[in-house]
């Protein structure tokens, strides 16, 4: 049986960040990684005559985490194409068009009423569960919405916009999501809008994550998926056992499954409560990601649907030419990804039409988070009420076992900043614990 220091589980950017600080320390660690790849929920893959982010994708400088591996690596950061018309839904449900300003002009107050107590709900964005949070956690976004009394026109462009960045209805994503994101940016909600979609990586995810992971000490197994993480009585060990029957001793182990995905391996002991209560509960995101090919270089635009129709939020990011001539590649959410299929191309023309018509959709692709093993969730929102009753505890230790994922992340749960904030931290927990 194979003996090493640390096993870590993953090797998305919380187990590549885990496994270069503990191999840099002097400590033998394996990554077991599932898929054939690097990067976990950043996927960049080479589809419809581009590259393509099918996972997590927008970066900023306010996010030190992932910023300071951006220096790190010499990577550098491009912003998405400004928008020159903007589309959104109407009160009566009908389309609205205008341009970016007017759109911005019809948000800005509803936008700052949803947060305005954000310096009290969350005085410090590093400790998203200090505060009058812990009295509001109960709410979900449509509670706040049902509250404010805004103008039916203005209500439904706000709600809009929030379904898009929750990738979820809104009565099921807890107003912490809004408030902790907000809290992160010093309480500026056009910041935060910012931040979490309009810059990515120059060469994309991919050249990023390889760059790391070539950085990281030891070996990463490919294809190997973990079925049992065993730990020993004394708490001071465990045996980790992959699909093939392969058993590996480790004095640590650390999972960096996301919260939906853990109850894919056998934990014995079993997992902490906490993390059994909300892997049953799941948290909130159920969204989809998909990216579609339309006929012609239309104008530069993006668009909010309602959190009723199949696709939340559309935006034009790539001009290309082929031997079929000039096309535009549009990047799409849906707050519920059972309403999306990439192979039902009228499907989603519908979808198109309902919240930017006049375009001729010709492809589409995306890959399935929900139901992809591995990630059960794109990225994470809580549910009301999750944030204050489980943080903690999910980022504490079990014995040997340790759990690094955005999920658990104090800043910026549910983004790439997360995941290498939680591997960092469990990096220095387990040198801790070994000295």
């Amino acid at each position: 049986m194979q003996s090493v220091d640390v096993v870590v589980i993953g090797a998305g950017f919380a187990g590549l960040t885990a496994a270069r600080e503990l191999g840099h320390a002097g400590l033998d660690v394996l990554t077991l990684e599932a898929r054939d790849r690097v990067g976990g929920r950043t996927w960049t893959e080479h589809r419809l005559g581009h590259d393509l982010e099918l996972g997590a994708n927008w970066i900023h400088w306010v996010q030190p985490h992932v910023w300071a591996e951006m220096t790190r690596y010499g990577r550098e950061m491009i912003r998405s194409p400004r928008a020159d018309e903007a589309y959104w839904r109407g009160a009566d449900g009908s389309a609205r068009a205008g341009t970016l300003d007017e759109f911005m002009a019809l948000i800005d107050a509803g936008q700052q009423l949803v947060i305005d107590d954000v310096r009290t709900a969350i005085p410090r964005g590093s400790d998203p569960t200090v505060g009058a949070i812990q009295d509001l956690d109960r709410l979900s976004i449509q509670d706040r919405f049902d509250a404010l009394g805004l103008d039916p026109e203005a209500r439904a462009a706000n709600e809009s916009v929030w379904v898009g960045h929750v990738n979820a209805p809104l009565d099921q994503v807890g107003l912490s999501s809004a408030l902790r994101w907000v809290a992160a940016t010093g309480g500026h909600w056009q910041l935060m809008h910012e931040a979490s979609s309009t810059y990515r990586v120059v060469d994309g995810m991919r050249g990023f994550t390889d760059l790391m992971a070539a950085d990281v000490p030891g070996e990463i197994r490919f294809n190997t998926t973990v079925t049992a993480v065993t730990a020993d009585g004394d708490g001071d060990g465990a045996i980790v056992e992959t699909s093939d029957g392969t058993q590996i001793r480790a004095r640590r182990v650390v999972s960096t499954l996301p919260v939906n995905a853990i109850a894919g391996i056998r934990f014995e002991p079993t997992l902490p409560a906490v993390w059994q209560r909300q892997s049953t509960e799941t948290v909130a995101s159920q969204g989809t990601k998909v990216w579609l090919r339309a006929q012609g270089h239309v104008p530069r635009f993006f668009a909010y649907g309602s959190q009723h129709d199949a696709l939340s939020v559309l935006k034009a990011e790539f001009y290309l030419s082929d031997e079929q001539g000039d096309y535009t590649l549009l990047v799409g959410f849906g707050p519920e990804h059972a309403r999306i299929d990439p192979e039902d191309l009228p499907g989603l023309q519908a979808a198109v039409d309902a919240v930017r018509p006049g375009l001729e959709i010709t492809d589409a692709t995306a890959h399935d988070w929900m139901t992809d093993p591995l990630a059960r969730n794109t990225w994470m929102t809580h549910r009301p009420g999750q944030l204050t009753r489980d943080l903690a505890e999910l980022r504490e230790p079990a014995g040997a076992i340790h759990f690094a994922t955005t999920d658990n992340a104090n800043l910026w749960g549910g983004f790439i900043d997360g995941a290498i904030e939680s591997g960092l931290r469990e990096a220095r927990r387990i040198l801790d614990a070994l000295a």
